[in-house]
């Protein structure tokens, strides 16, 4: 099994050594977080799914004693009381008891305990006696939490690693069970799969890979005949979503991405990729502890996505067929541009994002909403693409999130704020924008081979003034639509007529193709027009804020009179 991995997780196993600490006997690093459930603000933690990945990493290379050191350390940290609502998971951090969590966080279940049954699947010969009933009965704990949850099929990456945790438990300790729920989790999976379409956590560079190691772990270790021949659906599933974004002009991934930490991807995923692909993309591998080491290999029909991009293409993909979510990826040889047809602008959502080749690398374009200077989940995008166009429109919900999609929501469609804009974000702080921006004025920005233009056709926020600003820091660039900006003051959308109507093209920088201009009507609804490519782009919504579900729920944008959902569906055809 180690073979093809021993070297590059002897290099990142290199690094983990130096951060392990004898006192506590577990890993130390440097306090980072998302910004939610912990409450916790700096300094140095001991995380737990970390120290299980190093104690797993450990055993693969015989090194035993530290490894169950650090086993029986954290599992000392999971809460085993089943008249607790926390029954079964375990904190992420050493310095945080599950009790002073905000929230706690359930899916700390599923995640350590795939690392701890893996542990016994693979070394429990080199474990003490003890040490192994323990590790079974903290699995066994987690595998109740994780029954007791039940989370919806559509949570993609919990839902497969939950599968895979009480499947292979329940086939591995004999447990009916658990093995029963395994099978009818996996199952449920797959069918809600395959009615939506595709993973509700849609292309995302991060839960993507975590719902593959899921399924090349269930691949491996799960022996049942009928789960199998799900399990290789999903599988070849996931490989299509991973092959049909990459961009091999940039080896970047395609948007738009449902969850993402990072724009821009490096050696770790084409170090991944190359293994799965067998394609050289980097010189020396670099791989994360944490990577599975099993089979996931890239089934060979895929493999021509990986190679090249012979001519333009666009993919389109009925997220959502209930939620009438469609992801539209155009990719060229100068650039790649993607776009959900409505989506929050959470700072994990990349709704609206390129990827083109800048002179060094690779180089980020997004769309984001800042509130206070973070990302503001109520703002909700709605877009039509096609090729490299983009008719869009922003607005407002009443009671989605404000920093986060469900942890701390909008009350009343009121917020307090010093600063709120929009903002058109280049992760290149070199590129040629200009000093100064207008209104109404087209705005053309050079990069590398491709060009962006821009422009904001009409936009609103009650009485107050709205501006454009361009500026730039040592990592990006960016221009502004500024809905407001001073004295913190209350903001009430629902007394406001909020919205944004933009226009955006990409295409080769030697294109001379005319610009049209866009069309808006505004009353008690939004329609805005535009000319692009050959084609009359469409879209409606609200003028004023709105509950979010009634503006998710709205009809999706239209391409010269047909529902893009139509053409994703003819597509499919």
């Amino acid at each position: 099994m180690l073979k093809k991995y021993e070297q590059p997780l002897l290099k990142a196993l290199a690094k983990w050594h130096d951060e392990y600490d004898p006192k506590v006997e577990m890993i130390k690093k440097p306090f980072s977080s998302p910004g939610y459930h912990t409450t916790l603000q700096g300094g140095f933690v001991h995380p737990t799914r970390e120290s299980l990945i190093y104690a797993l990493a450990l055993l693969d290379l015989g090194e035993v004693e530290r490894a169950e050191r650090i086993i029986r350390k954290v599992l000392s940290l999971q809460d085993t009381d089943p008249r607790h609502d926390t029954y079964g998971i375990w904190p992420w951090f050493y310095e945080e008891p599950l009790w002073q969590m905000a929230p706690p966080d359930w899916n700390w279940a599923d995640f350590c305990s795939q690392e701890l049954l893996v542990i016994l699947l693979e070394h429990r010969r080199l474990l003490a006696e003890d040490l192994q009933e323990t590790i079974k009965s903290s699995v066994f704990h987690a595998v109740n939490s994780i029954i007791r949850r039940d989370v919806h099929p559509g949570y993609t990456n919990i839902a497969l690693i939950g599968a895979f945790v009480t499947l292979a438990a329940g086939e591995f300790f004999g447990v009916e069970e658990y093995y029963r729920y395994g099978k009818d989790r996996l199952k449920k999976v797959y069918q809600h799969t395959l009615q939506e379409g595709s993973f509700r956590e849609y292309n995302s560079p991060d839960y993507t890979m975590i719902a593959l190691d899921a399924l090349a772990r269930l691949r491996q270790y799960v022996r049942d005949p009928e789960s199998r021949k799900l399990i290789e659906s999903l599988y070849m599933l996931t490989w299509s979503i991973v092959a049909k974004h990459f961009h091999p002009p940039t080896c970047q991934w395609a948007g738009p991405y449902s969850r993402a930490y990072s724009n821009l991807q490096g050696a770790e995923l084409w170090s991944r990729l190359q293994l799965g692909t067998r394609l050289k993309f980097v010189e020396e591998l670099e791989l994360a502890l944490g990577c599975p080491r099993v089979d996931w290999s890239c089934p060979e029909e895929l493999l021509p996505y990986f190679r090249e991009l012979p001519a333009p293409r666009t993919e389109r993909v009925l997220v959502s067929s209930t939620e009438k979510l469609l992801a539209t990826t155009h990719l060229e040889k100068e650039f790649a541009l993607g776009t959900f047809s409505k989506a929050t602008l959470w700072n994990q959502t990349k709704a609206l994002l390129a990827h083109w080749k800048g002179l060094a690398r690779a180089a980020s374009f997004q769309l984001r909403a800042l509130h206070d200077g973070y990302d503001y989940c109520s703002a909700v995008l709605h877009s039509v693409q096609h090729r490299g166009s983009v008719l869009g429109a922003v607005n407002f919900a009443t009671d989605g999130g404000d920093t986060h999609v469900n942890l701390d929501m909008v009350q009343e469609g009121t917020i307090r704020a010093r600063d709120l804009r929009l903002r058109f974000e280049f992760s290149d702080p070199t590129v040629p924008l200009p000093e100064e921006v207008t209104a109404g004025e087209l705005v053309t920005v050079k990069l590398g081979d491709a060009k962006l233009e821009l422009l904001i056709a009409k936009a609103s926020f009650g009485q107050l003034p709205v501006s454009l600003e361009v500026g730039r820091s040592g990592g990006s660039a960016w221009l502004d639509l500024v809905f407001y900006q001073g004295e913190e003051r209350r903001l009430d959308f629902r007394k406001l007529s909020a919205y944004a109507v933009f226009a955006l093209r990409m295409c080769s920088a030697g294109s001379r193709r005319e610009f049209a201009p866009v069309e808006v009507v505004t009353g008690s609804q939004l329609s805005a027009r535009w000319q692009a490519d050959g084609e009359r782009l469409e879209l409606e919504t609200e003028c004023c804020a709105a509950a979010l579900e009634k503006l998710l729920a709205g009809e999706p944008g239209r391409i010269t009179g047909r529902s893009v959902l139509d053409l994703a569906r003819s597509d499919l055809a």
